[in-house]
């Protein structure tokens, strides 16, 4: 929580797609809660007091770290990174993907799992699809898992 003890949402922003972050944006600004995207390049964000970019240096993992460094328990991580979400389970944070699916502790072990297993697969050689494109079904699920959390703090 920030000093003010209120819950605060962070964004993997690097890869997170623009229509997720105007949900982000509209919702942060409705509901007065903070909203941080944190990317390793420069975020035009909208003028507002409950939306800030951070840019971090660039990296490999940079952004997530300093996600992780700087969230506090109860606070909410979007991001579809599979291994910054079970970072964020780990500190006590609450992580929801673009997708609208909240991780939990119930299964993250199994997606780190399977996230490995399909690296594994490509390394040698091996094509597999990705995820299918955002869709109007996932935006409904995200904005939907998204003011869930903010009405209650809950998944």
């Amino acid at each position: 929580m920030t000093e003010g003890g209120s819950r605060q949402i962070w964004v993997d922003a690097d890869a997170c797609p623009a229509v997720i972050r105007e949900i982000l944006f509209r919702a942060a600004q409705r509901r007065e809660t903070l909203l941080t995207l944190v990317a390793n390049r420069w975020l035009a964000v909208p003028p507002s007091p409950w939306i800030k970019a951070l840019q971090v240096q660039s990296g490999f993992d940079v952004a997530d770290a300093e996600i992780v460094r700087r969230m506090h328990p109860g606070d909410l991580v979007i991001t579809a990174d599979i291994p910054l979400a079970a970072e964020v389970l780990a500190h006590g944070g609450l992580a929801l993907s673009p997708r609208g699916e909240m991780f939990s502790q119930d299964t993250i072990q199994a997606q780190l799992t399977m996230r490995d297993l399909m690296d594994n697969l490509r390394g040698s050689g091996i094509r597999t699809s990705g995820p299918p494109p955002l869709g109007p079904a996932d935006r409904k699920d995200f904005a939907a898992r998204l003011d869930k959390w903010l009405a209650t703090g809950q998944n």
